[in-house]
């Protein structure tokens, strides 16, 4: 079997769950009489690495380089051989019969997770109870391999990245290229083997890397290298979310040591295009959106006007071919909202392209895939939904938004309750009065389970200099309707924003302890403010009086910052504080607790009053 392309998904990007990317791009190019395969290189190295030969091989490569971290690990070495094929295979399947014998008090061994595994949590009763129970003990013990061979065998390896420190603002080369200088590991010779064998399989013409975040590139890097080495024929195009993020400046040309083609943004026109040129038809001018290497030099040739193909016009994402039998469920943490990124199986699939607000200051709105909104109509997406369905025999759908329409999520559930479709879905939206009760009604009605938002600082203030387009009040409301309907909400919160003050952050913790009190909102997650070079903040730190510091751009990625706030808190030392607190709402508990206890430094006192969610929510049904 030949193909023209084989795209690859490196690891480890997601293992509960097909990324979708290979899809969208086998989908359109096969429409356009191009022949593809995909392989998800991130689970067929897991299922690889996680069984009984291979972790002999880890227990002997620790012991050859005197390695002995977790040493309860490796003195029950025999034990976690012996039970992790049994543990692979319950993650995959979820029976309950395999269920029950991993709870059985002696099957699993008692390494530094299972130990102090929390024995408190309220199971739900009769079967699913026990089967979640199972994948929870289940994912702790393959999580003690994993820290073993951290530890031990490879700094690198991780569940969801790879190397992820090396590739992190990486504004030079330099340390990637000396890491691809050293000998691969155990876990690297692994995926080396696995690539080989897909490579002689289907005998592509050109190899594609999709590269959605810095934890994806060295392995990738790490592959590409080998075949140059082994395959010097084959070309090598990299593309995906880090290249359209990190890489638009790129000037350095030792990563075209180990790769062809860089594309950016849409890969449908760009890798048409590569094709066209690998094949003669057409000369390296009339690329689009795609770096190569002239001389030395690195030139970025994009032809214009570029050829433009509609979200509205695009087929259906093309997920057959990929092992959605490898696939695992991880339960490590069991709040019903949070476990959704790691447990069950998702079609993943856009409703739109970019983001129909595109003002957020923090966000890279300059960006194509954000800046760049279009639309489709409801009875196209259905189609599409309806085909994925029938290829992968899976009916949850992850719709993969920015920020998805208002407009189209109404459209879309009265499509698929008009055509009787059952699939049970859930998308990221903005907190927009939109969504009122009628709407959230409609998309529980539709198979909406969850939805999740961006709340940020919830702070007013703050929310305004950020340009959300909400306020804490319409928050309160919408995420209130949300779960009336029994729709869980997820609400992504942001510190150390411009000129944030310690008394925003401590009220914002009190707003988030408030909206989970309300069940407003079932989880959520901190994450520490950055700026980024594609910003409005980054492109105009004066006007949110902040001074930009590096770091110093070497000519490889750009796109993290460091900046001076000198009218802002000291955020970092609020991070151990928020999680705390956070950590111990999401298990429905510590609503009582002074703030001041999450911390161990003294903060201010909280401003807002006890009942600042309720009043918003009883001045909605006074109205």
């Amino acid at each position: 079997m030949q193909s023209t392309i084989l795209f690859i998904t490196p690891p480890f990007t997601q293992l509960n769950t097909a990324y979708p990317a290979t899809a969208y791009l086998k989908g359109f190019l096969e429409e356009h009489e191009v022949s593809v395969t995909h392989f998800d290189l991130s689970i067929e190295l897991f299922t690889s690495i996680f069984t009984g030969d291979f972790l002999r091989a880890i227990f002997k490569e620790a012991k050859e380089l005197e390695n002995f971290q977790y040493p309860q690990v490796h003195k029950l070495k025999d034990r976690y051989i012996a039970c992790v094929d049994v543990v692979i295979g319950f993650l995959q399947k979820q029976d309950l019969e395999t269920a029950h014998k991993i709870l059985e008090p002696h099957f699993l061994p008692k390494g530094h997770r299972l130990i102090n595994v929390n024995t408190a949590i309220d199971w739900a009763p009769g079967e699913l109870g026990i089967i979640d129970k199972a994948k929870h003990y289940g994912t702790l013990f393959i999580e003690e391999i994993g820290d073993f061979i951290q530890a031990n065998v490879d700094e690198f390896f991780a569940f969801t990245k790879y190397a992820e420190q090396i590739a992190t603002s990486a504004s030079s080369f330099d340390q990637l290229d000396e890491f691809l200088s050293y000998q691969p590991t155990i876990i690297e010779e692994q995926m080396l083997d696995l690539l080989v064998a897909q490579i002689e399989t289907c005998n592509p013409l050109l190899v594609c890397f999709t590269i959605p975040f810095p934890g994806n590139l060295f392995a990738a890097l790490r592959c590409s290298q080998f075949i140059k080495q082994l395959f010097p024929e084959i070309k090598v195009a990299f593309g995906g979310g880090y290249c359209n993020t990190e890489l638009r400046s790129l000037e350095d040309p030792r990563i075209f040591e180990f790769i062809d083609f860089i594309a950016l943004d849409d890969g449908e026109g760009p890798l048409l295009k590569l094709v066209s040129y690998l094949e003669g038809t057409i000369d390296a001018d009339q690329l689009e959106r795609t770096y190569i290497l002239e001389g030395n030099t690195v030139v970025y040739k994009n032809k214009l006007p570029n050829t433009i193909y509609h979200h509205r016009n695009l087929p259906a994402p093309d997920y057959s071919g990929l092992p959605f039998e490898k696939y695992v469920s991880f339960l490590d943490v069991v709040n019903p909202m949070h476990r959704m990124w790691t447990d069950a199986r998702w079609n993943k699939l856009t409703i739109s392209h970019g983001c129909y607000w595109k003002q957020c200051s923090f966000c890279d709105v300059t960006l194509d895939y954000i800046g760049n909104y279009q639309n489709t109509t409801a009875a196209s997406l259905v189609d599409k939904i309806e085909k994925i369905v029938s290829d992968t025999g899976i009916t949850g759908f992850h719709f993969v938004d920015e920020a998805a329409p208002p407009k189209m999520l109404r459209a879309l559930s009265q499509e698929l309750i008009d055509r009787e479709i059952t699939i049970i879905w859930w998308t990221n939206i903005r907190f927009e009065k939109t969504f009122n009760f009628e709407l959230c009604a409609l998309m529980s009605q539709a198979g909406c389970i969850a939805v999740t938002g961006g709340l940020e600082v919830a702070s007013d203030r703050l929310l305004a200099k950020m340009k959300k387009g909400v306020d804490i009040a319409q928050v309160a409301r919408v995420t209130h309707y949300f779960s009336l309907n029994k729709i869980m909400v997820h609400a992504y919160l942001m510190y150390g924003f411009p000129t944030q003050t310690e008394q925003e952050t401590i009220d914002s913790l009190e707003v988030v302890r408030q909206l989970f009190e309300s069940n407003c909102i079932q989880s959520a997650f901190w994450h520490q403010f950055t700026t980024t070079v594609h910003s409005p903040i980054g492109k105009n730190p004066q006007d949110f009086g902040i001074k930009i510091t590096g770091p110093v751009f070497e000519g490889f990625a750009q796109n993290d910052l460091y900046h001076e706030d000198v009218q802002g808190a000291d955020h970092p030392k609020y991070t151990t504080g928020l999680n705390r607190a956070l950590n111990s709402y999401l298990n429905n508990t510590g609503f009582d607790a002074d703030l001041q206890s999450w911390f161990d430094f003294p903060v201010v006192k909280k401003s807002h009053p006890e009942d600042l969610i309720a009043g918003f929510l009883n001045v909605e049904a006074a109205s």
